[in-house]
């Protein structure tokens, strides 16, 4: 029970944090309505397993590929192209609840879940917090602390519950809120997710080149 209420601790943090994630997230719940959002949580909840397993089970080697020089090069660089793709794609387009008339709350998808999906996976995949996150966490908590993989399944579970519990909660306050914009509202909001992602990817890029 420790080490899930740990893991629970460290889920609570990442979930505080304002980020690409976050704003990938509550987009697709308030433009496309709860499913929308959980096929994008749970594009992110499967990159965060696999970084898991990948970390647990190779950290060793991936160790030495965080070590190459350029490899944080080619991360960020990916990682910001990435991101500033999905933030100029919310920029140039209007959601279709924009020609909905202004009294009607209906919830229009116009991305399949696959495309959704997708996209949640490599937001987070891409992010370089994310690979270095579970680095980090694999290599102070397991490896300095001499955990048995009994015990990680029990802390790594404690986080990816946390995870996945706090951003659904996202998903259905992102529902919640829709009732209360109207369809300029909307728009607004994919504006200004749109240009987060863009900042995100813009600083992503000058932090790796500021650190050449």
């Amino acid at each position: 029970m420790n080490l899930i209420f740990e893991g629970v601790k460290v889920g609570l943090i990442l979930a505080l944090l304002i980020g690409p994630i976050f704003f990938a997230i509550i987009q697709a719940g308030v433009e496309e309505g709860f499913r929308a959002g959980a096929a994008v949580g749970f594009g992110i909840w499967v990159s965060d397993f696999l970084f898991i397993a990948a970390v647990y089970f190779g950290l060793t080697f991936i160790s030495q590929v965080v070590e190459s020089p350029h490899f944080g090069l080619y991360l960020g660089i990916g990682g910001s192209i990435t991101l500033a793709a999905f933030g100029l794609g919310a920029l140039l387009t209007v959601p279709k609840a924009h020609e909905l008339p202004k009294w009607s709350k209906e919830t229009i998808r116009t991305s399949s879940y696959p495309g959704l999906w997708l996209k949640g996976f490599l937001i987070n995949t891409v992010n370089p917090f994310t690979f270095f996150f579970w680095i980090g966490v694999a290599s102070t908590v397991v490896v300095d602390g001499e955990m048995e993989l009994q015990e990680a399944r029990y802390f790594f579970g404690g986080i990816l519950g946390t995870i996945i519990i706090t951003d659904l909660l996202k998903v259905l306050l992102a529902k919640r809120i829709r009732r209360i914009l109207k369809p300029v509202h909307l728009l607004w909001l994919r504006r200004i997710s749109g240009i987060a992602l863009v900042v995100f990817a813009v600083a992503l890029l000058g932090r790796v080149l500021w650190m050449l």
